[in-house]
């Protein structure tokens, strides 16, 4: 609704330019919510912009503006909607509205329901968005914790947004990773029969390898070391990966996290596969040989070095694997391909969008997403980690100690290019200074007070034109900037501006509770609050839908 009245505003202004004088160029006008809340409730620039072709002052400008705009505003649909236009130094136009412009928002908002919010802005543009793709070599940790969340809510809020998104996970079964894993295992099984072995350094360490080891012994029925290498090293491996893949997956599902695609690197990039790609590159002059190596020519591309993908030894460094994946993503139709990777893969980036470009694909529909780490604190202390010391903090921990519900919204707080600090015992508080709780309390605060107005006879009102209070209006306008978020959050490709909208429209209806009374105030007043209330409660569960989080009725 608002984003009409946004429109309705352009076209006035539009209108009014022909009373400025010709102009050899149309130009682009644009209407946004000011920064500051006394320069009303949206403002245009430009007169700024208008200066140097009028050749005039800008506030010269902006005042002959705002008259032409006031001749208009009697012949058009803002006729009732606008209090007050006002030209303002250096050249801004600024528009302040009158209380009605806002009330029919609240039967938009009721109407659609669920559906408020949701909009086209996405034109049924096929989005592919990967992420976690942790190795089956250990649980996921912390680090994953955030990417799943990121990954998870970007995609509802790209589908929200008029997006056809689809969640994929990128499983890395072909690598020497696994055959590590298995040795690990191995020799973690010799151990459990009594044998001292020699654990190398790269081998996966903590005690999940000792309760593998335990469990397939179990599982074979071994009885001493015989039995331990009576078992080909591949079944090692192969039970290992499975067990592995099966924790992933019960860890994503306690964090709410669900995938359409599951993606094999043994499938997917297979050696045959990968053979038949190089060729294609070689054959277009991408590859090169140089000492025994074969090299991708990736500084044609913008790249700092060329790298390689095949060693001397015949072996494929992992870059040659995720060219063939990366072209079998552009290949099944997606108009953009989004990849949610750790901080250690920012020289990445220039490689894979060179390898697009050798592949003739468009290096532009790839866009790679650096999410930063998550540090974790308990009583006010860093918690140190180490994966290759086996010394990390699990999701699964930290979903089972603070909720789900809580550490979804934690890891959404920032930006993905900024680092976050995750206050376990802030996480865990039943106190308004913790977020997740400050917004859930708010959404079950108005399921109480609509039951207690229901039980007095109250019912929300269909017609507002009561509703002018200053906290009242700020509500409104909040509302109203629900869609406008989702579609800001779909364009940066992060949802950390949600969560930061939640919290503030929760703070604003408690301001609105703690200032105006709803069921006490006379009948009329009273059903129109509560159809405002109802509003911010469908606004509350609609946004907690999107960032997968629950919306109790009672706390």
């Amino acid at each position: 609704m608002l984003s009409i009245i946004r429109s309705q505003i352009i076209s006035l202004i539009e209108a009014s330019l022909k009373g400025l004088g010709p102009l050899m160029e149309k130009p682009s006008v644009i209407v946004e919510p000011p920064s500051l809340k006394e320069h009303g409730d949206l403002a245009c620039s430009l007169c700024l912009q208008l200066a140097k072709p009028l050749r005039k002052n800008p506030f010269d400008i902006a005042i002959l503006l705002k008259e032409e705009v006031l001749k208009r505003i009697p012949d058009s649909p803002l006729k009732g909607k606008i209090r007050e236009v006002e030209a303002v130094r250096p050249g801004f136009l600024n528009f302040h509205l009158e209380p009605a412009a806002y009330w029919p928002l609240i039967s938009e908002i009721l109407t659609k329901g669920k559906d408020y919010g949701r909009t086209a802005a996405g034109k049924g543009r096929r989005v592919l968005v990967e992420f976690v793709s942790a190795n089956p070599t250990g649980p996921l940790t912390v680090a994953h914790a955030r990417q799943a969340a990121v990954g998870d809510v970007l995609v509802n809020i790209l589908n929200f947004t008029g997006h056809h998104a689809e969640r994929e996970f990128y499983v890395n079964d072909g690598g020497n990773q696994i055959r590590t894993l298995g040795l690990s295992v191995q020799l973690r099984t010799r151990e459990h029969f009594g044998v001292s072995v020699e654990y190398p350094e790269d081998c996966y360490q903590g005690e999940y390898i000792r309760d593998i080891a335990r469990l397939f012994a179990e599982k074979k029925g071994m009885g001493g070391l015989a039995d331990v290498e009576a078992v080909p090293f591949e079944e090692y491996c192969s039970f290992a990966k499975n067990y592995l893949m099966d924790v992933i997956r019960e860890d994503l599902r306690i964090f709410r996290v669900h995938f359409d695609n599951w993606s094999l690197e043994s499938q997917v990039a297979s050696t045959d596969k990968i053979v038949k790609t190089l060729e294609d590159l070689k054959a277009t002059g991408f590859l090169y040989e140089k000492e025994g190596a074969l090299w991708f020519s990736s500084t044609r591309f913008g790249d700092d070095k060329d790298r390689v993908v095949r060693k001397s030894d015949g072996l494929f460094t992992y870059l040659a694997p995720d060219i063939v994946y990366h072209k079998h993503k552009y290949e099944r139709g997606f108009d953009l391909l989004v990849d949610i990777l750790g901080p250690d893969h920012h020289g990445y980036i220039p490689r894979i969008k060179a390898a697009a470009q050798a592949l003739g694909k468009d290096a532009g529909a790839l866009e790679v997403l650096i999410i930063q780490l998550a540090t974790i604190f308990r009583d006010g202390k860093q918690l140190r980690m180490s994966t290759r010391a086996g010394e990390f903090i699990t999701l699964r921990e930290v979903a089972r100690e603070v909720g789900t519900d809580a550490g979804r919204f934690f890891m959404l707080m920032r930006q993905v290019s900024q680092q976050m600090e995750f206050d376990i015992d802030l996480a865990k508080k039943q106190a308004p200074e913790n977020p997740v709780y400050y917004v859930q309390y708010a959404h079950a605060r108005i399921h109480s007070i609509i039951r207690k107005a229901k039980d007095e006879g109250f019912v929300p009102a269909d017609t507002i034109a009561h509703l002018s209070e200053e906290s009242e209006i700020d509500l409104l306008k909040k509302l109203g900037e629900f869609s406008d978020v989702l579609e800001l959050c779909a364009r940066q490709l992060d949802p950390a501006t949600l969560p930061r909208y939640m919290q503030d429209l929760a703070a604003l209806f408690h301001k609105f509770y703690d200032r105006c009374r709803v069921i006490d105030a006379d009948k009329i007043l009273a059903s129109e609050r509560l159809a405002l209330i109802d509003a911010v409660r469908v606004v509350l569960a609609n946004g907690l839908g999107i960032l997968g989080i629950s919306a109790p009725e009672k706390m």
